[in-house]
């Protein structure tokens, strides 16, 4: 039609009207049930449950300690790979870090499928259950450290390495005192791509346990599953979004830092 002319607004409002219906909304639904009874009746009883109850206490540190341990292999994993990734020169570094992106164009659930074929050959699944899920958690979340901690090596200036070698530093004292700082950003983005989903994956942590490690996530699951209790699984779920909140301000704080830190070398 000719004359018809949109601005920026009225581009924005079928992005608001999603965010509303499928954000907004079911993030409302949710406080509601958690601070209701069954009946509709307001009541904190549903905070005070979770917080005496031994169960649901010991699968959130259940959590949020598999997704520190997860966090921490990818990390000790990736930062390596990452870094001889972004030193090598030859047309071979595509295809390296081709195949460490290739996995991530697979279903996930396929790929926990596979490594748990793979734990049962070698005849750990089933024994280590704990183990086998932090084994799942690392193996699917491992490229989502690397590819962060890639793209912020490879954007390092070289001349600031060279600086510090024509100043007599070692590779190991460069490495310590430029390399690593400069890739704080690369490591904050990581830990954040990597400890929020592994502590409520619970699809992983019930193929890889057969259903014998729950985490918070399953917990929720369960609640407004089988359990039928949606006042519950609200309430878990809202304590979630708070850590998650509370992580992402703390890694967005350090995030700044780390970028101030930057532009004063």
């Amino acid at each position: 039609m000719k004359g018809l002319r949109f601005s920026r607004k009225d581009l924005c409002i079928p992005y608001g009207v999603f965010l509303v219906l499928f954000v907004v909304f079911p993030l409302l639904l949710v406080v509601y049930y958690a601070f209701t009874s069954k009946t509709g009746q307001f009541t904190l009883e549903n905070f005070i449950w979770f917080f005496t109850d031994g169960t649901s206490l010991k699968n959130l540190f259940y959590s949020i300690g598999i997704g520190l341990i997860t966090t921490l292999f990818c990390l000790l994993i990736g930062y390596p790979v990452a870094f001889i990734l972004s030193k090598i020169k030859s047309a071979k570094k595509s295809i390296l870090l081709l195949l460490f992106i290739m996995p991530m164009w697979i279903n996930f659930v396929l790929r926990a499928m596979a490594m748990k074929e793979i734990l049962t050959l070698v005849g750990l699944f089933g024994k280590y259950n704990y183990l086998n899920t932090i084994i799942g958690m690392v193996y699917d979340y491992l490229p989502f450290m690397i590819l962060p901690l890639y793209s912020v090596l490879i954007k390092i200036d070289k001349s600031y390495e060279e600086a510090a070698c024509d100043l007599g530093a070692n590779s190991i004292k460069v490495f310590l005192s430029v390399t690593l700082p400069l890739s704080t950003s690369g490591i904050i983005s990581g830990i954040t791509m990597v400890f929020l989903p592994s502590m409520s994956c619970y699809v992983i942590s019930d193929t890889f346990s057969n259903g014998k490690v729950t985490i918070i996530g399953k917990l929720i699951e369960t609640w407004f599953g089988p359990g039928d209790n949606w006042n519950f699984g609200s309430v878990i779920a809202l304590i979630m979004l708070v850590i998650m909140f509370v992580t992402t301000l703390i890694t967005d704080g350090l995030s700044k830092r780390t970028k101030t830190r930057e532009e004063e070398l």
